[in-house]
C-alpha cells in the first residue's frame, strides 16, 4: 500500500489527498475543493486500522515467532522462533519465552530498516572515534557487538493542534492553532525518551503497512505504557515541536504551552532503531537515517535560584563593575566606594523590579543526563552502499496561527509586541520626563541654553533616576506585552492594524472623574500635598531656567 493511503486524508468526493486549512479548521481537497471534517478524517484512519489488524491476525500463522517477557522491567519482545535470546537488552534481566499469540495492540504500520547492523556499528564506531575523550565512547566500543536492531513502538500524530499559549511572566493567554505532520512519540516505559528524541526526525515518506516478515533479523518491542501516560507524552512532545514558533511570536523563551491533540489522527507505528545499554550508558542508532544518539553516564545538576537572590546577585555584579570603572578612571578608593554605595540603592530597586516578574522561581535542584548526537547528517543507500547525503530530514511543522475574538468573531491575527515605534516612544517619553524641568526652563528663558542651570533640577533628577527605569521595566514593558498590536486581514487580503473603537464615556463616569479631580485639588489634606508638589515643580523649573541664582 502506498504511503499516501496510510497517512493522507482523502477527499470524499474525488478521492484526492486533502490538506488541512488552519483557518477553516477542515481538510480541503486541492483538486476539487471538497471539504472533509475532522471527525470524518479520524474515521477514515479507524477503518484502515481495522482492515490492517484483521489482515495481520490472519497472516501471523504463517510465521514461526516467539515472544519474551523480561522478569525485571516487563518488556515484551517478538522475535523469530530460531533466534537465540538470553537477556533483556533494556535492563539485562533474564527473559521468559512463550509461543507468540497475536496482540491487537501491535502497530499496523512500520518504517522498515534501511541501515544494516554492520552499518549501524560503523556509525556508532565513527561517533566513538570522534569522541574519544568521553567515557561513554570507551564503554560503548568495548561492547559494540551487543548493538542489536529493534522495531520500537511509537505513536504517530498527524492533524490539527489546538494550543493555549502565554508568557510565563505574564497572565494573558492566547489561542494558537497548528497542524502537526509527522510527530513520533515513544510508547515504551523502559527506554529513555530523551535518548530516542535525539534520533529524530524520521522520514515518514517510507511509512508502509507492517508485515511479520519485517521481524526477520530484528526484534519487535510492544507498547507498554498506559493511555493517560501516553496522552501526556503526546501533548508534551507536540508542545515542544511548536515551542520555537511560539517563542518567536511572544518574544520570549519562557512560554507555557498547553497542547490539545484530541482531533489529530493518531496511528501506532514501529520505527527502526539499533540499541545498546552498557551500565549507565545507553546508545542508539536510527535504523533509517544512521543518526547516532548517546546518553551521558553521569547526571548533571541544574540549580534554580529564587528571584530575589538573582536580583541581589545582579546588583552585586553591576556595582562591582561600577567600582572597578571608577578606579580605572582614577577616582580614589573612598570616593569610588561612596558613589558605588549611593548608586547601589538605585540599582537594587531596578533589579528587584526586573526579577519580580518571576516570583514562582524558587530554590531547587534538578538532575538530568546530557544527550550527545552525531549531528543532522543523514545517510542514503546509493548503488547498494550507505553514503552520507547533503540533505537533512526535518520536522514538517505548519506555522501556527493565532486567533482572537474581534468584534464578536474569532479570526486569525498577527501579533506584534516590541515594535520599533513603541520602543522609540517609550524611550522618548523617558527622556522627556527626565529633562522636563530643563525643557520648561528653556521656554521660560527664551531658549537661552547658556542660562540653563542643571543644579536647579538636582532634586528632580534624584527622584526620576530610580523612577524612570522602574517605569520602563514595569509599566512600559508590561503595556507592550499585555497590549500587543493586533493585525487582521483586510478586504484586499493584506494585513492591517486593528484599532479598538474608543467608546464615549457616559455622563456618570465624567461626573465621577471631575469630582475626583476637584477633591484632589481643593479638599485638604490631599490638596495641600498636591499644591506643594506643583509649586515645588515650578520652583525647580524657575531655578533651572537660570533665575534666582
Amino acid at each position: 500500500m502506498e504511503r499516501k493511503k496510510i497517512t493522507d486524508i482523502h477527499c470524499s468526493k474525488c478521492g484526492a489527498p486533502a490538506y488541512f486549512d488552519i483557518v477553516k479548521q477542515r481538510y480541503v481537497c486541492g483538486y476539487c475543493g471538497g471539504e472533509v471534517g475532522i471527525r470524518e478524517a479520524i474515521e477514515q484512519k479507524k477503518y484502515f486500522r481495522t482492515l490492517q489488524a484483521g489482515r495481520l491476525k490472519e497472516s501471523v500463522g504463517g510465521f514461526s515467532l516467539m515472544s519474551a517477557t523480561c522478569t525485571g522491567c516487563g518488556a515484551v519482545l517478538v522475535f523469530n522462533k530460531d533466534e537465540a535470546l538470553s537477556n533483556c537488552a533494556f535492563c539485562g534481566r533474564s527473559l521468559v519465552r512463550t509461543d507468540y499469540l497475536y496482540r491487537s495492540e501491535l502497530p499496523e504500520s512500520v518504517i522498515p530498516f534501511a541501515v544494516t547492523e554492520k552499518e549501524a556499528k560503523d556509525r556508532l564506531t565513527e561517533w566513538c572515534n570522534k569522541n574519544r575523550g568521553k567515557p561513554e565512547a570507551t564503554h560503548i566500543m568495548s561492547h559494540i557487538e551487543e548493538l542489536k536492531g529493534f522495531y520500537l513502538p511509537y505513536e504517530m500524530v498527524r492533524g490539527p493542534v489546538h494550543m493555549g499559549v502565554s508568557r510565563i511572566d505574564r497572565g494573558r493567554r492566547y489561542r494558537c492553532e497548528g497542524f502537526i505532520n509527522d510527530e513520533f512519540v515513544n510508547t515504551s516505559s523502559q527506554l529513555d525518551n530523551l535518548l530516542l528524541d535525539g534520533l529524530e526526525p524520521f522520514d515518514f515518506d517510507a511509512l508502509t503497512e507492517f508485515d511479520f516478515a519485517y521481524v526477520a533479523g530484528h526484534r519487535v518491542k510492544t507498547s507498554d505504557i498506559g493511555a493517560r501516560e501516553l496522552e501526556e507524552r503526546v501533548k508534551k512532545e507536540v508542545g515542544e515541536t511548536y515551542r520555537s514558533a511560539v517563542r518567536k511570536t511572544l518574544e520570549t523563551k519562557a512560554v507555557d504551552i498547553d497542547a490539545n491533540v484530541s482531533e489529530a489522527v493518531r496511528l501506532p507505528v514501529l520505527l527502526p532503531v539499533y540499541y545498546i545499554a552498557v551500565g549507565d550508558t545507553m546508545a542508539a542508532v536510527n535504523g533509517q537515517t544512521g543518526k547516532v544518539s548517546v546518553r551521558a553516564e553521569k547526571e548533571r545538576k541544574y540549580y534554580f535560584l529564587p528571584w530575589w537572590f538573582k536580583a541581589l546577585l545582579a546588583t552585586v555584579v553591576i556595582l562591582g563593575g561600577l567600582f572597578a570603572g571608577f578606579r580605572i578612571f582614577g577616582m580614589a578608593a573612598p570616593e569610588s566606594l561612596f558613589l558605588t554605595a549611593i548608586l547601589g540603592f538605585f540599582f537594587i530597586i531596578v533589579t528587584l523590579c526586573l526579577y519580580s516578574d518571576t516570583p514562582k522561581n524558587k530554590f531547587s535542584v534538578s538532575a538530568g543526563r546530557e544527550i550527545y548526537t552525531s549531528g543532522e547528517r543523514v545517510f542514503r543507500r546509493v548503488d547498494g552502499e550507505l553514503v552520507p547525503t547533503d540533505g537533512i530530514v526535518s520536522h514538517r511543522v505548519t506555522e501556527p496561527v493565532f486567533f482572537m475574538d474581534i468584534r464578536g468573531q474569532v479570526i486569525p491575527v498577527w501579533l506584534r509586541f516590541t515594535t520599533p515605534y513603541r520602543v522609540f516612544r517609550m524611550i522618548l517619553l523617558s527622556v522627556v520626563v527626565m529633562f522636563l524641568p530643563v525643557i520648561i526652563g528653556l521656554f521660560l528663558n527664551g531658549f537661552n541654553l547658556s542660562m540653563i542651570h542643571l543644579g536647579g533640577s538636582a532634586v528632580w533628577f534624584c527622584i526620576m533616576i530610580p523612577i524612570i527605569p522602574v517605569y520602563i521595566l514595569k509599566l512600559g514593558i508590561v503595556e507592550m506585552y499585555e497590549k500587543p498590536w493586533i493585525y487582521i486581514v483586510n478586504r484586499k487580503g493584506k494585513w492591517e492594524r486593528y484599532r479598538r473603537r474608543i467608546e464615549k464615556p457616559n455622563k456618570e463616569d465624567v461626573k465621577s472623574t471631575i469630582g475626583t479631580i476637584l477633591r484632589v485639588v481643593f479638599v485638604p489634606p490631599i490638596s495641600l500635598a498636591v499644591w506643594f508638589g506643583i509649586i515645588s515643580f515650578f520652583v525647580i523649573c524657575y531655578l533651572t531656567a537660570g533665575y534666582g541664582w
